[in-house]
């Protein structure tokens, strides 16, 4: 195991040029790119030079360099049932082109599509130190889009990927146990930050409660996150229905959008579909709810339960990914065996009818995010990269 370096009190760390490749970014809003965007801003705070390589989004030009950020676009194609995202063309030339006139210390893939297999290619081509970073389940996801028969060759895809680079970056230490018994080589585990500035129970609304129509007494369950079959939607409703049979004027609120928000309206008129929410917007959201629901079983790490608990809501998870990570069953929220469909929507009732103390679990529910603010992740990445630039190997509970 090699650890970083000490350094002298008011040593300057040395300065890196990293290459981060990705196939997505703001302003694309998921969590792949909203993770992205803070740790890119992290590396930029401690001095490090940042050339990031994307494909181009819709009627962009080249940004032009701000401070120690350079931008590189190259070409796209969208994504089959996420017509608002590209799969970056493999751009193997352009690349090279790119690393041998700038070459950077080390090249950090953050996304397995063409672009970050062309990247991939490049950078060993080259001898660049590479890293990774795995956001996505991708095996899983082809069970809800009907390929479920290629998930065994998308898992050896992902595991081949991974093994080519010098280390994965997961969320979780569940996530780092999982991927090294199936083989997927070096890990080391860096959280996930949440901004618990902006995501803060202080900015509940009881305009917009009223705007759903629910009253300071009533209960209202959020979800947040894309409406695709992925998130498990289906058990959302089936929980609120749980709920709503001992609480009948509860409510439920569906924040963001995707392929099935069309058909979940128009079957569902009595649920608030709030549209793609951001930033303060989003927060208000969050904030104004009672409770939150997160049944998917897909995830690697689940970014919107850290900014639930931020806003001060307890929160009905599976135990897995984010939910095992930092809630305490029964503090900061409820969590229901994985793929117990049953225990999650006896779960959510209970929590959203009395038969807990909603208040103390909203205050748990801040306190378990306080800690998970993204200066103290930033400064995990930016050691970590700086160490593989130089060596081989990190710890595995970096």
């Amino acid at each position: 195991m090699i650890e970083p370096a000490a350094q002298a009190p008011g040593l300057m760390r040395p300065r890196l040029r990293i290459a981060v490749v990705t196939e997505t970014y703001p302003p694309e809003v998921n969590g792949v790119a909203m993770t992205l965007s803070h740790m890119v801003e992290g590396l930029l705070a401690r001095g490090h030079e940042v050339d990031l390589v994307r494909p181009r989004q819709a009627g962009e030009s080249t940004p032009a360099p701000r401070g120690l950020l350079r931008q590189a676009l190259v070409g796209g194609l969208p994504i089959p049932r996420y017509p608002e995202l590209k799969l970056g063309l493999p751009s193997i030339g352009r690349l090279r082109r790119l690393w041998l006139a700038r070459p950077p210390d080390i090249v950090h893939l953050v996304t397995e599509g063409p672009l970050g297999a062309g990247a991939l290619c490049v950078a060993r081509r080259l001898r660049i130190p590479v890293s990774s970073d795995f956001h996505t389940r991708f095996d899983r996801y082809s069970s809800h889009y009907g390929i479920g028969l290629l998930a065994g060759l998308v898992g050896a895809y992902l595991k081949a990927f991974h093994r080519h680079t010098r280390c994965t970056f997961v969320p979780t230490r569940e996530l780092a146990d999982f991927l090294a018994a199936s083989g997927f080589g070096e890990l080391a585990v860096i959280a996930r930050g949440v901004d618990t500035t902006l995501f803060a129970p202080q900015r509940r609304d009881a305009a917009l409660r009223r705007e759903w129509g629910a009253c300071a007494e009533e209960t209202v369950a959020l979800f947040v996150g894309r409406l695709a079959p992925e998130k498990n939607l289906p058990l959302v409703l089936a929980a609120f229905a749980a709920l709503r049979e001992r609480a009948p004027s509860a409510r439920l609120v569906l924040v963001g959008d995707g392929p099935l928000r069309r058909d979940l309206q128009s079957r569902n008129p009595d649920v608030v579909f709030a549209g793609m929410r951001q930033g303060v917007d989003l927060a208000r959201h969050y904030a104004s709810a009672d409770l939150f629901l997160f049944p998917s079983t897909t995830e690697t790490f689940g970014n919107v339960i850290l900014e639930a608990l931020a806003s001060g809501l307890p929160v009905v998870a599976y135990d897995y990914a984010a939910g095992r990570e930092h809630i305490a069953h029964g503090t900061a929220g409820l969590l229901a065996p994985l793929d117990d469909a049953d225990a999650f929507c006896r779960q959510s009732a209970d929590l959203g009818t009395g038969g807990r103390d909603l208040p103390a679990m909203g205050r748990a529910a801040r306190q378990a995010a306080e800690p998970m603010d993204w200066a103290g992740v930033n400064e995990r990445f930016s050691l970590a990269l700086e160490t593989l630039a130089h060596a081989e190997k990190l710890p595995r509970h970096w």
